[in-house]
């Protein structure tokens, strides 16, 4: 076989492994979320615990929109995969993928379970749940730092960030820049990649603060909250790693 050949198959375990943790991530969700035992019968304390959050409500809005940001953050990553030999970023840039798809795939499967739709209404801006139920109590660097312009942090009209050019919420990067990232080759790459990472972990970890004060569902406010901490960990890690490359965050 030959290096080219053991790199392809390699990308295609990667990516494979990926679908799959999406597909499975999901289909637990669902499972465990309506009391599915194994004997195929629904615990009937589960069920009547479970109650299905409004299509408005910061539970479904954080849902669909966090489905979302993670799912460019997962492009991202496979992006700099191919542009870049530098076994450091692409071990980091696999681990946001897996772990994002994952969640994904979580944030999907309750939308699925309540019975609501993936896609938020026309007419309605993203993260406007934010807003509606009360917004953050307030940042830390690790959420606003460099992310002048952008306001309280959610998207719409009088927020502070008009959705442009591809980025509908907050740290997403543009299409320009996405065009960019793959046109970028090695330590270029790596730069570009680790400093839209550092915006696109800025928008998201304040978008989960924003889960976590005001969804109702256990599971989820949970999640936001691990999303949090496993976020700010990763900034610091970018960080590091821009500045190993003579780089900084933007």
């Amino acid at each position: 076989m030959t290096a080219a050949q053991g790199t392809r198959r390699t990308q295609w375990a990667a990516g494979s492994a990926i679908a799959l943790a999406l597909l499975f991530a999901g289909v637990a969700t669902v499972a465990a979320a309506r009391g599915d035992t194994t004997d195929g019968k629904q615990s009937r304390a589960v069920s009547t615990a479970v109650r299905a959050p409004a299509t408005d409500s910061a539970d479904a809005g954080f849902a669909r929109d966090m489905a979302v940001h993670h799912q460019q953050a997962v492009e991202m990553s496979f992006i700099v995969r191919d542009r870049t030999q530098d076994e450091e970023v692409r071990r980091f840039a696999y681990d946001i993928a897996n772990t994002q798809a994952n969640q994904r795939g979580m944030l999907l499967g309750w939308l699925d379970l309540w019975e609501l739709p993936k896609v938020a209404a026309a007419g309605q801006e993203p993260m406007a749940w934010m807003a509606a139920h009360g917004g953050l109590s307030g940042g830390d660097g690790h959420d606003m730092a460099g992310m002048d312009g952008m306001g309280d942090m959610t998207a719409g009209s009088g927020s502070g960030f008009t959705a442009h050019d591809g980025a509908l919420m907050p740290g997403m990067a543009t299409r320009t820049e996405l065009d960019r990232l793959r046109k970028a080759d090695g330590k270029q790459a790596e730069i570009l990649y680790l400093q839209l990472m550092t915006d696109h972990h800025k928008g998201g970890v304040a978008m989960a603060r924003g889960c976590a004060e005001l969804c109702t569902v256990k599971a989820e406010r949970r999640l936001a909250k691990g999303m949090v901490e496993a976020q700010r960990s990763e900034l610091d890690a970018m960080a590091q790693m821009l500045a190993a490359r003579g780089a900084g965050p933007r």
